[in-house]
């Protein structure tokens, strides 16, 4: 071992998916790609707060659970981090990160079923990077840890119809005279074929609208919207609906609206938010679902009881309204910014039940009032481990106990997880 460089061995994965060692100071390093009981030579490569960041050299001793990454974009991208590690192991890492955060909340004995994984080339949504440089257009995702973009010839999680419009959109994007330096392409898999929502440094003038119109014909596109910079984006070129459904409601997504990672993923949140309701409501009860956006969950409440929907978007209660009016859904759909006007204690009392799936931030402060407000049952729908905990400790503190909890890994082989915890008093 020279000066420069550390033999450690890796005690357990930390939140990022790195793996974890100590030095002999006791200070923290990560160690990307990585895994538990593995012993390794690393090279300083940078600091992480007050803990050292290396970089694997040489595996002294692999892990009996390290696989062949799938991907041949595995390490230099950052859309995962664990395809290395088989999936039982994997699977239970992410588990555990859910009963850790219910443990940190106050709820140590809850019930974590284990992890619903989701296959590969399923998922539907993309948020590319774009940048122009001499070599051309460079279309892909971050790099670990980095500002560059790697160009993307192949993505393991993508569903493949959006992967094959990687290197056409690359054509498009060298003529388009819009993209300057830099900008974004999101990609939404709808029922109807791939959103486009393009964002550019420049403004898109009349050649560049014909040349979005004509990829949109040629490869089965029924929208292009186009926005420069963070405007408001306009539809560029549409020669067909651009429609999702949810059971038998169809609805009409604004550009670049959030769906759920894939539909594996998103049918496994909204069974188990079903399954976490009480098994039987009230006649006249109604339930309030916090976050609703276009509806992913909406229209399946709506099936138990009276949804009053609240979202803080007006295009997604615009495009929610219009479509549980077309399905004659008991919904009633209402724009409110729940960050700054969460519902108060008084507004909760009339509902047998909330579900609510807030950003990756959290929701502390409406489900304090919802602690205070004593709503029967709660389905907290999270995608972030460590807001949960937080959160959740209020509804500890006011007696509540978890009636279910369900992992689910709608982000294949990245460090983050989704979760459905049903609270009940």
């Amino acid at each position: 071992m020279s000066a420069e460089t550390l033999d450690l061995t890796i005690e357990a994965l930390g939140a990022a998916g790195d793996g974890i060692a100590r030095l002999p100071d006791g200070r923290t390093c990560f160690v990307p790609r990585s895994l538990p009981g593995e012993s390794l030579r690393a090279r300083p490569a940078g600091r992480r707060g007050d803990a050292l960041l290396a970089e694997a050299e040489a595996l002294l001793r692999p892990s009996p659970d390290r696989v062949a990454p799938p991907c041949p974009h595995f390490g230099a991208c950052g859309g995962c981090a664990l395809q290395h590690w088989a999936e039982a192991p994997y699977a239970a890492w992410k588990r555990a990160k859910l009963a850790e955060a219910l443990a940190r909340a106050g709820f140590p004995e809850a019930p974590v079923a284990p992890l619903v994984l989701t296959p590969p080339g399923t998922r539907r949504r993309a948020d590319l990077a774009l940048r122009r440089g001499s070599g051309g257009v460079v279309l892909g995702f971050h790099a670990p840890g980095s500002g560059a973009v790697v160009d993307l010839a192949a993505c393991t999680v993508l569903h493949p119809r959006l992967v094959a419009l990687f290197e056409p959109l690359r054509r498009l994007l060298r003529g388009l005279k819009a993209l300057k330096r830099e900008g974004s392409a999101v990609l939404n898999l709808l029922e109807t074929g791939p959103d486009l929502l393009l964002r550019t440094d420049a403004a898109l003038d009349a050649a560049g609208r014909a040349a979005l119109a004509a990829f949109a014909s040629a490869h089965g596109l029924p929208r292009i919207a186009w926005a420069q910079g963070n405007g408001t984006p306009e539809v560029a070129a549409q020669l067909g609906p651009a429609m999702i459904r949810f059971g038998k409601a169809v609805v009409n997504p604004p550009p670049s609206a959030f769906l759920q990672a894939s539909p594996a993923g998103e049918a496994a949140i909204r069974d188990a938010v079903l399954a976490g309701l009480p098994e039987r409501l009230p006649p006249r009860a109604a339930i309030a679902e916090l976050y609703a956006g276009l509806g992913t969950l909406s229209f399946a409440l709506a099936g138990r009881a009276r949804v009053a929907a609240f979202e803080g978007s007006a295009e997604a209660v615009a495009a929610l309204s219009a479509a549980a009016g077309r399905a004659g859904a008991r919904i009633r759909a209402e724009r409110r910014d729940l960050a700054r006007r969460p519902l108060l204690a008084a507004e909760l009392k009339p509902f047998a039940a909330v579900v609510l799936d807030p950003p990756y931030a959290g929701a502390a402060e409406q489900v304090a009032l919802l602690a205070r407000a004593r709503v029967p049952s709660i389905v907290y729908v999270s995608c972030n481990p460590a807001a949960l905990a937080r959160d959740a400790r209020p509804l500890a503190q006011a007696g509540y106990r978890v009636k279910s909890a369900v992992p689910v890994d709608q982000f294949l082989w990245s460090p983050h997880l989704e979760s459905v915890i049903a609270f009940a008093r």
